[in-house]
C-alpha cells in the first residue's frame, strides 16, 4: 500500500471541501487509478489513463475537472460512446459536486432537444455528451465549445469502435487548443494512440493495467455448443444462479428473442440494445439495479454503460466481436473488490476467436464439457412488437423479414451448427 493510499483521498491535493463530501459519501481509500490520475490532474496536466472497466475512472476525471473549474473560468467537456453511460457520469458528478454548486447539461439522443437547449441556457459548468447529439447541437448552433477548459475522452477505444472516429476528430477541431486533455480507456488500440499524439500537450500514460487485461476476480468458463442447443445450456445455467445475470447478444433482434425466451422460463427479465428508447433502456437498466429484473439482456452498446455492482453472473450467449469487447463484457461483475463469473457460449467452429480472447487475456480459459440438458422448449410468438410500436407481427406468427431475430451473432452456418471441427 502506497502512502496515498494510507491516507486515503487527503493525500492527493484535493481541496477540503470536496473532501468532505467524499467522506460523507464512504468513498475514503481512492482506487490505483485515482490514485495515480489525481494529482497529476489537479496540476492541469494531459493524462492517459489506462485501466481495466469498474475500477473508478469517473473520479478520476470528475475530482480534478469539478475541482479546476470551481476556482477557475471555462466548461467541462465529457465526450463518452452511450446514452447510459452518459446518465452515470452525470450523477456520478453531482454526487460530489453539488456542493460546489455544479451545474451540468447531458446532451444525448433519445431525449428532448428543447430541454437541452433551456439546459445550455443556463451555463452549465460541465457537459456531458455523447459524439452525435453534441454535433446535433454543434450544427444547430444551439452550443459552442470556445469555453472547454478541460475535455475528457472516456472509453475512447469504445467510440472508436462504434464508429464515432469522424465525430471525435470534429469536436477536437471545435474546442480550443489550449485545454487540458484527459483521455481514459481500458485498451489503448493504434488510433487512440494517434489521437493523442495529434491533440494531446506531452501527455502522462497513467496504467494501473496492462492495456486489454480483464477483471482479476472474475472467473472464466467456456461451453462449447451448437446454435441449436444454446436455449437448453443457458435455461440450465440460469437455474444453478440465483443472483442477478448478465446475458450478452451480439445482436438486438438475438437479445430480443433471448429475453422472449429467460421470460417464459419465468424470470423477470429486461432488455437493452439500440431498437430500446432512451425511457425503456433507462427503465431497464434502474430495474436491474433495484433488482425489478433479475436477467438483463444486453447488446454490446452496454458493455461499458451499466454500473452495477454485485453482478453475480456474465454470460456471453455469443462471442463478442472483438477480443477487447470480451474485456468490457465481463468487466460488469467481479467489481468494486468482489469476485465474479463470466460463462460463455461458443460454437464449435469458434475456436479461432476464443484464442484471439486467451491471447488478450494471456491466459488459457478452461472448456467444460456440455451438461446433461433440459428437453427443448417452445415459445410461443407474441403478437405485437413492442420494438415496433405495438404493431402486430405478419400473419403465421412470423415477424416481417427485414425484422427477423436470430439468436446467433457468431459466424457460422446455423443449418450446420455442431457440426464443425470438434475442439
Amino acid at each position: 500500500m502506497t502512502p496515498a493510499t494510507q491516507q486515503g483521498f487527503y493525500g492527493l491535493g484535493i481541496a477540503p471541501k470536496l473532501l468532505d463530501t467524499l467522506d460523507k459519501l464512504h468513498f475514503t481509500v481512492p482506487t490505483p487509478i485515482q490514485e495515480k490520475s489525481i494529482p497529476i490532474a489537479i496540476e492541469g496536466q494531459d493524462i492517459i489513463g489506462v485501466a481495466q472497466t469498474g475500477t473508478g475512472k469517473t473520479l478520476a476525471f470528475g475530482i480534478p475537472m469539478l475541482q479546476r473549474l470551481a476556482i477557475s473560468k471555462g466548461v467541462g467537456l465529457v465526450i463518452l460512446p452511450t446514452r447510459e453511460l452518459a446518465i452515470q457520469v452525470d450523477e456520478a458528478l453531482h454526487g460530489i459536486g453539488d456542493c460546489l454548486g455544479i451545474r451540468t447539461a447531458v446532451l444525448i439522443g433519445g431525449a428532448s432537444m428543447n430541454l437541452q437547449i433551456n439546459a445550455i441556457r443556463r451555463d452549465p459548468h460541465i457537459i456531458i455528451a455523447t459524439p452525435g447529439r453534441l454535433l446535433d447541437h454543434l450544427e444547430q448552433r444551439t452550443i459552442g465549445l470556445s469555453k472547454v477548459a478541460i475535455l475528457v475522452l472516456d472509453e475512447a477505444d469504445r467510440m472508436l469502435d462504434m464508429g464515432f472516429a469522424p465525430q471525435i476528430k470534429r469536436i477536437l477541431a471545435a474546442v480550443p487548443k489550449e485545454r487540458q486533455t484527459m483521455l481514459f480507456s481500458a485498451t489503448m488500440p493504434s488510433d487512440i494512440v494517434k489521437i493523442a499524439q495529434q491533440h494531446m500537450k506531452l501527455p502522462l500514460q497513467v496504467e494501473v493495467a496492462p492495456s486489454g487485461t480483464a477483471a482479476e476476480r472474475v472467473e472464466h468458463e467456456i461451453f462449447v455448443v451448437p446454435l441449436s442447443a444454446k436455449n437448453r445450456l443457458l435455461e440450465k445455467v440460469l437455474a444453478e444462479y440465483h443472483g442477478t445475470i448478465l446475458v450478452f447478444s451480439r445482436t438486438k433482434h438475438g437479445a430480443k428473442k433471448i429475453t422472449r425466451f429467460v421470460k417464459h422460463l419465468g424470470n423477470t427479465a429486461a432488455e437493452i440494445h439500440s431498437n430500446r428508447s432512451l425511457a425503456q433502456r433507462r427503465d431497464a437498466l434502474e430495474g436491474f439495479k433495484k433488482g425489478a429484473y433479475r436477467v438483463l439482456i444486453a447488446t454490446d452498446i452496454a458493455a461499458r454503460g451499466i454500473d452495477v455492482t454485485g453482478i453475480e453472473l456474465v454470460i456471453n450467449y455469443d462471442l463478442p466481436s472483438t477480443a477487447e469487447d470480451y474485456v468490457h463484457r465481463i468487466g460488469r461483475t467481479g467489481r468494486a473488490g468482489l469476485t465474479g463469473k463470466a460463462i460463455s457460449f461458443a460454437m464449435p467452429d469458434q475456436r479461432s476467436d476464443v484464442m484471439a480472447i486467451e491471447r488478450l487475456l494471456r491466459m488459457r480459459m478452461p472448456i467444460t464439457r456440455l451438461p446433461e440438458l433440459p428437453p427443448e422448449r417452445v415459445v410461443p410468438m407474441p403478437k405485437f412488437d413492442d420494438d415496433q410500436g405495438g404493431r402486430p407481427f405478419r400473419s403465421g406468427g412470423r415477424p416481417p423479414r427485414n425484422g427477423r431475430p436470430s439468436y446467433g451473432g457468431g459466424r457460422g452456418n446455423p443449418g450446420r451448427a455442431g457440426q464443425g471441427r470438434r475442439w
